[in-house]
């Protein structure tokens, strides 16, 4: 059975992963990177091996994800997968279903700061990243026909509300504030280790939490990719751990953009305590 770790791209996913690595695979909490592949992502084309060898196509892909799922909970082990598919049914395919789901942890960011981060990522001005965040129809797929990684894959993102909306209902959900997990890493960290406890058995003590929080910090992420690399960047000169916790959009992106957010966006931000 497959518990989700869910969000919206560049909403902390990457961090709320290493914090999970190291609650269930280390004994002691010290973080690497080799523990991220503990937390796979799903779609991933190996998963549709013998289903089909289309990974570009939604209306054909969508068929398979169901099945996809149900032959990896076929040997009945626990699974954590990253995801930044929506919850969504598309062209009357759900992407997964109780019987293959346990529980979600949701991650959700404010959209006004993902808007710099995307820009950063996929190298965007910050009118195509706000473009993409209201686009309903958004997906992840590198297009470039040499570029045949098992993560790429298309991937159904739909606008940032609509993301939000397809998994704030699910069964045995955590939801998740980047910002909260600014302000009170340890409150987050303990949050996510009681949800997990009720799926599977690890150990936690006051060491190894601590141990978490120091080795998965913004900062110690960013230099360990720095000196290290990190497979997941998009390429070895645009790098994934960019702004963190010091994006602040009120100083960087202009005030039209964001007041196109704040109004397409209004009941969602306010649900979240993002506005008042």
């Amino acid at each position: 059975m497959i518990i989700w770790c869910a969000s919206y791209p560049k909403s902390g996913n990457t961090w709320i992963r290493a914090i999970i690595a190291s609650l269930i695979y280390s004994e002691d909490g010290i973080f690497n990177f080799n523990l991220l592949k503990k937390v796979g992502q799903f779609p991933r084309r190996d998963h549709f091996k013998e289903l089909t060898d289309d990974f570009t196509d939604l209306n054909n892909l969508s068929k398979y994800w169901i099945t996809a799922q149900e032959k990896i909970n076929s040997d009945g082990k626990l699974r954590i997968f990253k995801t930044h598919n929506g919850n969504y049914n598309f062209s009357e395919n759900d992407f997964t279903n109780k019987k293959n789901t346990l529980g979600v942890i949701y991650i959700v960011r404010d959209p006004r700061n993902i808007i710099s981060s995307l820009s950063n990522h996929y190298q965007h001005d910050f009118k195509i990243s706000t473009d993409f965040l209201l686009n309903e129809k958004s997906f992840l797929l590198n297009k470039d026909p040499n570029y045949k990684t098992e993560e790429n894959i298309i991937t159904l993102l739909g606008s940032w509300k609509n993301h939000y909306n397809s998994w704030k209902l699910s069964s045995n959900l955590l939801l998740i504030r980047y910002e909260d997990l600014i302000l009170d890493v340890k409150s987050q960290v303990n949050r996510l280790s009681n949800f997990l406890k009720k799926f599977g058995n690890f150990h936690t003590n006051d060491s190894k939490i601590n141990n978490i929080i120091e080795t998965t910090s913004f900062q110690l992420l960013k230099n360990k990719e720095e000196n290290e690399g990190f497979e997941e960047a998009v390429n070895s000169k645009i790098k994934f751990f960019n702004l963190g916790p010091k994006s602040d959009w009120k100083n960087i992106v202009n005030t039209k953009l964001i007041h196109k957010i704040e109004k397409s966006f209004e009941k969602e931000m306010k649900e979240l305590n993002y506005l008042s």
